[in-house]
């Protein structure tokens, strides 16, 4: 060997790629246990046991000018980076939090999400963060999960959109939604799944004590029903429970039981309150949100019947004729967008 050669450091061996490239996107108040959920699962599946080196994952905090992010209670998160390349990454992920206490999104901010998108780059919503990327106008025409805690403010700001209120979290082509919660956990094992095998993510969960992922599909817990409720909370709390499983109905004895009623104490309260029974409240639940979805989107009457829960077109034809006294078909040729005003407002809910 060389004189020189000897001199020389060792060539420092070449780290390959991270398979798994995340950036996070902190607001105001952000809620700290979906953040550091997200992060853990990552860290945790990076590397071999828990050493946490971001080898097969890489991720990135980022706010603009790379100001402390405060989160919900308080702790600060000093970021990594200002708003990088978001083509560097596979994942943007927008943790949102408290609802009422996000100031207006930056522009710098808000016009990175929108190049973002303009990328291909696939954009999550955690927590609140889907009420970011809705208020951006880039969640068109697709599902968007929220918690059954939110479910009533996204209603109200939103009513052109239907929210899915009955699963842990949602993938809809380029966007991602989650709940929220302990359902982060659950999403972020599904991206390492994706991305380095299920084995990984089962790795990685077991080392934070969880027994296994959950699917997207499960269910969110359901809302707590407090034993003194009375009479028009029970009601609301029964269409609420329709409104979260448009796709799937709730059978009338299910809808009972969460509410810790006999089906004929349900049907006794809607009576009382509405003139109708539940089934008839259900239907007309889901045929206004088929009119939405004919005036505002291009789903076939076939589509919109199976995303309703119809047995098939023609169940769903049928039905929507009797309500509306026009055929899905004859209703799209006249709900010009002039129109479509009219047709967002129809979409509330029946108990307003």
């Amino acid at each position: 060997m060389s004189p020189d050669a000897a001199a020389r450091p060792p060539a420092r061996r070449a780290v390959p790629a991270a398979k798994l490239r995340v950036g996070f996107v902190l607001m105001h108040n952000f809620t700290l246990t979906a953040f550091s959920s997200f992060v853990d699962v990552l860290r945790l599946a990076a590397d071999e046991g828990d050493r946490s080196r971001p080898i097969a994952c890489s991720w990135q905090v980022m706010t603009p000018g790379r100001r402390p992010a405060r989160s919900s209670c308080g702790v600060e998160i000093q970021p990594g980076a200002d708003l990088a390349d978001p083509e560097g990454f596979d994942y943007i992920v927008v943790v949102g939090g408290l609802l009422h206490g996000m100031p207006p999104l930056p522009p710098a901010l808000a016009a990175y999400l929108e190049a973002a998108a303009r990328a291909g780059v696939t954009l999550v919503g955690v927590c609140t963060g889907s009420f970011v990327l809705c208020r951006l106008g880039l969640m068109s025409q697709r599902k968007c999960c929220v918690s059954w805690y939110h479910y009533r403010d996204f209603l109200e700001e939103f009513p052109a959109l239907v929210p899915v209120a009955d699963r842990l979290f949602v993938v809809d082509g380029a966007r991602i939604t989650c709940s929220g919660g302990a359902g982060v956990a659950d999403l972020a094992a599904f991206l390492v799944a994706r991305h380095l095998g299920p084995a990984t993510a089962q790795k990685a969960l077991n080392i934070l004590l969880i027994d296994r992922p959950r699917p997207a599909e499960s269910a969110q817990p359901a809302p707590p029903v407090a034993e003194s409720i009375g009479l028009e909370d029970r009601v609301s709390r029964a269409l609420l429970l329709m409104e979260q499983n448009l796709a799937e109905p709730l059978s009338v004895a299910r809808i009972a039981a969460r509410l810790n009623l006999s089906p004929r104490q349900l049907e006794r309260l809607f009576a009382e309150r509405l003139g109708e029974t539940p089934q008839e409240s259900y239907l007309a639940l889901r045929l206004r949100h088929g009119r939405w979805m004919l005036a505002n989107t291009a789903f076939s009457a076939a589509q919109i019947a199976a995303e309703l829960g119809f047995a098939d077109g023609s169940h769903f034809g049928r039905a929507f004729k009797a309500k509306f006294a026009a055929t899905p078909a004859a209703f799209r040729k006249t709900a010009t967008p002039a129109g479509r005003k009219g047709v967002r407002g129809a979409v509330t809910r029946v108990f307003d």
